[in-house]
């Protein structure tokens, strides 16, 4: 066993980690009286301590004020949704303007599709990857069922390369510039939810681009872990959830991108509400929508405001905590996981278990899917019974992610020891 693999190394890199307090803002579950190895941050986040006071203030002031709340609250209900622009913009590298809090991600998927999925009879092609997350699959094969066609032939899917389990940049690049003269859109995930793969957003959006496509994203399993610079990119549209990485809550509200180009254009199609209608005329209830300059000009509703309230909670975490910290944190623990995994495949004659999740630091965010080699189930269970909260995906992975702001080393590193220990004892 390397010295890396060692309780005293994973305390040694806590000691060290100018992150370590925000483990404490968060709830954990318990086991056995105590915390739970919580590696499911990819799938539903922790839940902030201050959410109950910020959801609190709302309930308080909607007792207290009624309808009058919207323009008389501490928060001002009306104008909720724009107290988000100024994070959300950081979260995804944006301008004010592209971004927006609205709805909930399949939802926003819809409404973005109904935008810029536009087939015409020589354009009519998307390209997405195999084995996007279901939602994705659904939203795209019933869009284009909605304009008459067949999603056989026209949702064509990039796959890893036999015996593999990543999809190859350069297979994305080729299918794009094979299908250029009949593409509409290419949508794909900014990382791949079973894999953990992180896709080149900039590539794809470029190669799109020439061929005379939009580029979409789906960043479900982006946000709030990897870097993300959407403008720059000049990505066409993108959203996302917030109850994964973001923490706030199951359920909770999604984010909208909308590059500026398409965002400012009030001509631009789309499936309109009133919350999304001119602020100064929206009241006068009139005929005729005229929607708002910016992203905002996409909402159907007025804000959610108890789920945005818990939303809120989170973004100031991550606000005080720093997006660079942040990421700092998370590729070393990433890295540490990487190693731990490896020291337990060598405490084997064979190896038990291979990561599919990329090597490469640039092709990954938060989390490690493991390929069980054998009696992968057994092994997720004996996990959960000595109090790991990780993630089974059939047939046999299991997706583990800890995440910067309430991990720890100390939490890698036994979970590492568990995970060696259910192996030798199932292996026997």
């Amino acid at each position: 066993m390397s010295q890396e693999f060692s309780i005293e190394y994973a305390l040694a890199l806590d000691a060290a980690d100018p992150l370590k307090a925000f483990r404490d803002e968060f709830y954990f579950p318990k086991h056995k009286g105590k915390d739970v190895i919580y590696f499911t941050g990819n799938s539903l986040g922790l839940q902030p301590k201050s959410v109950a006071s910020y959801i609190q203030q709302e309930l308080d002031d909607w007792a207290n004020l009624g309808v009058e709340g919207h323009f008389h609250a501490k928060h001002p209900w009306m104008p909720y949704h724009e107290f988000f622009t100024k994070q959300l913009a950081e979260l995804v590298g944006a301008k004010e303007t592209e971004v927006v809090a609205m709805n909930q991600l399949t939802v926003n998927i819809h409404l973005l599709l109904a935008s810029f999925y536009r087939p015409t009879k020589e354009r009519y092609k998307i390209i997405c990857e195999a084995k996007a997350f279901p939602s994705d699959q659904y939203a795209l094969e019933t869009q284009v069922r909605h304009h008459g066609l067949n999603p056989e032939d026209a949702i064509i899917e990039v796959h890893p390369r036999e015996g593999e389990y990543l999809i190859r940049e350069e297979d994305i690049i080729q299918t794009i510039q094979q299908h250029e003269d009949s593409l509409a859109l290419v949508f794909w995930g900014g990382v791949n939810y079973y894999s953990g793969q992180l896709f080149d957003m900039q590539s794809i959006t470029q190669a799109a681009h020439a061929a005379g496509a939009y580029a979409g994203f789906d960043l479900a399993h982006a946000a709030g872990n990897v870097r993300l610079q959407l403008h720059d990119w000049n990505a066409d549209f993108a959203t996302w959830c917030s109850y994964k990485y973001l923490n706030s809550g199951p359920g909770g509200v999604s984010g909208v991108y909308i590059h500026e180009k398409y965002a400012t254009n009030i001509d631009m199609p789309r499936l309109a509400g009133w919350w999304g209608h001119d602020k100064q005329t929206r009241f006068l209830m009139e005929k005729g929508f005229r929607p708002i300059p910016s992203a905002e000009g996409w909402q159907l509703s007025n804000a959610p405001v108890l789920s945005m309230a818990a939303h809120k909670a989170s973004l100031n975490i991550f606000e005080k905590a720093g997006w660079e910290q942040l990421h700092a944190k998370r590729e070393k623990l990433s890295a540490y996981l990487h190693l731990v995994m490896s020291e337990v495949n060598r405490s084997f004659t064979e190896p038990v278990l291979k990561v599919i999740t990329p090597d490469d630091p640039t092709k990954r965010g938060c989390q490690l899917s493991m390929l069980m080699l054998k009696d992968g189930k057994k092994i997720f269970n004996a996990l959960t019974e000595q109090g790991v909260i990780a993630d089974w995906r059939e047939p046999n992975v299991i997706r583990i992610a800890p995440v910067p702001l309430y991990n720890s080393f100390e939490d890698v590193f036994r979970f590492g020891k568990i995970c060696r220990d259910a192996l030798l004892r199932v292996s026997k």
